[in-house]
C-alpha cells in the first residue's frame, strides 16, 4: 500500500471514531508531513481526502524543495514551464532547492528568478539558457550556495562570470559536461578562468569532460583555498603530480582524469537495463478553480491542478528510467 493511500485510510478511519482527525492539524504541520510524499501523491491523491488537506497540499509548506528532475527531460517545454511555474508560485517565496531538466524558455528562467529570494540550491542540467539571460537573472540568485548547470552548451565564461560575481556564498559548482560536445575540441581556460576570479569560497566543483587544461586547474586551486573536492575525470588536457596535490592541498580530493565504469564502457552500462523496469504513469488533468479541490464524489477529478486558470489539459509523465538514456547522456560522473 501507497503512503498516500495509508494516510487516506487512516483520515477516514478517524473520521468514524472518537479520536481527533488530522483534518484538525494546522496547515502548516500538514504540509511538512505531506513534503515526505511523492509528487504524484502530492497533486493527485492528497487533494482529493477533504478540503483542510487540500488547502494544506496548496500552501508553501510542501513546496520549498521541488524535485522534477527525474521526468522533466521527456515533458515538453510547454507542459514542462507551466507546471513549474505552478508549483513554484505555491511556495510564495519560501523555495530553497529547485532540481529541474532541460528548460527552455526564457520567461521560465525570470520565474525562478523573481521567486528565488530564499533558493539556496539551483540544478538546471541540460538547459538551454544563454549568457543573455544569466546576466539578467543572476542579480537574483544571491542566496544560492550550489548550482549545477552542467550540459548548458550556450553560456560561457561570461555566464560564470556573472554567476560567480552575483552568488557570493556559492561553495558548490557542477558544470559537467557531454564528451560529445567536447570530444576534439581544442582546450580553453575561459571558464576556469571565470571560476577562479569570482568564486573564492568554493568547495566543491565538477568539472568533468570539460575543455580544460592544467593552467587553468592551477589557477582555480590557487584562487579557491577552501576546495575540497574537484572532479577533472575526462578533462584530458590535464595532469596534476598526485605528490604536487598531497603537499600544497592536503585537504583536497581529485577525480580524474581517467575514468573507470563510466563514460568508458560500452553503451554506458549503468543505463544498459533501464528499459525493462521503467514504468510510465501519465496523468490527465483538467482545468478547475482553487477552491474545488476537495469534491464529495470521489470519481471526479475536476478542479484539481489549475491554481491560475492555465493548466488546461495538462498531461505529463512520471519515469522510474529513461528507455535507451545511454544514446544521449551518460551518467553524471
Amino acid at each position: 500500500m501507497l503512503v498516500a493511500d495509508i494516510l487516506v485510510y487512516v483520515y477516514w478511519m478517524e473520521e468514524a471514531c472518537e479520536f481527533r482527525s488530522w483534518a484538525e492539524l494546522i496547515p502548516d504541520a500538514l504540509g511538512v508531513i505531506f513534503t515526505n510524499l511523492s509528487l504524484q501523491d502530492r497533486v493527485t491523491v492528497i487533494p482529493r481526502v477533504c478540503k483542510s488537506w487540500a488547502n494544506a497540499v496548496t500552501g508553501p509548506y510542501c513546496w520549498q524543495e521541488i524535485d522534477i528532475k527525474d521526468w522533466s527531460s521527456r515533458c515538453q517545454p510547454d507542459q514542462l514551464d507551466r507546471l513549474l511555474e505552478m508549483l513554484i508560485r505555491r511556495s510564495c517565496g519560501s523555495l530553497r532547492k529547485l532540481s529541474v531538466s532541460g528548460l527552455q524558455t526564457e520567461s521560465i528562467f525570470t520565474i525562478i528568478a523573481e521567486n528565488a529570494c530564499s533558493l539556496q540550491t539551483l540544478r538546471l542540467p541540460r538547459s538551454s539558457m544563454s549568457d543573455s539571460i544569466v546576466e539578467q537573472i543572476a542579480g537574483r540568485l544571491s542566496m544560492i550556495s550550489f548550482l549545477d548547470v552542467s550540459y548548458c552548451i550556450k553560456i560561457g565564461p561570461y555566464a560564470l562570470e556573472m554567476i560567480g560575481k552575483n552568488c557570493k556564498l556559492l561553495e558548490g559548482l557542477c558544470r559537467n559536461m557531454h564528451p560529445l560536445d567536447t570530444a576534439g575540441k581544442p582546450y580553453q581556460d575561459d571558464e576556469a578562468y571565470a571560476i577562479s576570479s569570482t568564486m573564492p569560497k568554493l568547495k566543491h566543483l565538477e568539472m568533468a569532460y570539460h575543455l580544460i587544461s592544467t593552467s587553468g586547474v592551477l589557477q582555480i586551486l590557487a584562487n579557491c583555498p577552501k576546495l575540497e573536492f574537484l572532479d577533472q575525470r575526462g578533462c584530458w588536457g590535464v595532469t596534476l603530480d598526485n605528490m604536487f596535490l598531497k603537499q600544497k592541498f592536503p585537504k583536497l580530493k581529485v577525480l580524474g582524469p581517467f575514468v573507470l565504469d563510466t563514460y568508458e564502457s560500452d553503451g554506458w552500462d549503468d543505463f544498459s537495463d533501464v528499459s525493462d523496469g521503467s514504468e510510465y504513469l501519465a496523468w490527465d488533468f483538467v482545468a478547475g478553480g482553487m477552491g474545488e479541490y476537495y469534491v464529495d464524489d470521489s470519481d471526479s477529478y475536476d478542479g484539481m491542478w489549475d491554481d491560475e486558470g492555465r493548466l488546461d489539459e495538462l498531461q505529463f509523465g512520471f519515469y522510474e528510467g529513461i528507455e535507451d538514456a545511454g544514446m544521449y547522456w551518460p551518467p553524471s560522473p
